[in-house]
């Protein structure tokens, strides 16, 4: 396995605000050579709708199959498109690496410009994954975190204390995140 591989590509999925340049996922994008960045139309008022097409068109158009690497609303962008998505889409999904989800449900003011992605589905999910979590991310529980991908069927890691895991964590290119991207792929047969 390498992280050149012309096997699939890489998707990365950035939660609101898009990932700044101190942000691990901006770093891994300038390590994988088969990588690219989904864009969304506007970052700071996220619209599900939207943003579910967007990642849709993006499977649609990669040349080769693709594993998804989406943070904070992002994770639960994919959850909820691949509870729709057609069958020829999610076959083209090897892996997904989805950390700190957003608790999209919460009914704090601070979440309303999320609040529009609720309900998040707590259906299996048919490609593997792996969801990360910290111990203490204001925008999740960790209970919450290990309740979904228990749903999703998904394999959980415990990164520790590391916040939302985003811009403010200063991670770079955040080793320990690569070696769990790393033993995803593995067990994807990647």
């Amino acid at each position: 396995m390498t992280f050149g591989s012309t096997a699939f590509d890489f998707l990365f999925l950035p939660g609101r605000g898009n990932s700044g340049a101190d942000h691990w996922q901006t770093h891994w994008l300038g390590l994988f050579p088969n990588a690219s960045r989904v864009l969304q139309a506007n970052w700071d008022a996220p619209d599900p709708v939207d943003w579910i097409a967007r990642l849709d068109a993006a499977v649609r158009a990669a040349p080769r199959p693709v594993v998804l690497i989406g943070h904070s609303l992002a994770t639960i962008t994919t959850v909820k498109w691949a509870a729709r998505a057609e069958a020829d889409l999610l076959a083209k999904v090897r892996a997904a690496f989805l950390v700190a989800a957003t608790d999209v449900g919460n009914p704090d003011p601070s979440f309303d410009l999320v609040r529009p992605f609720a309900p998040v589905p707590m259906e299996k999910l048919s490609f593997p994954t792996l969801v990360v979590a910290s111990r203490n991310d204001p925008r999740v529980s960790f209970a919450r975190s290990e309740a979904c991908a228990a749903a999703w069927g998904t394999d959980f890691a415990d990164v520790g204390e590391l916040g939302h895991i985003g811009n403010a964590a200063n991670l770079g290119i955040w080793p320990t995140g690569l070696l769990l991207l790393g033993r995803l792929l593995g067990r994807a047969g990647l």
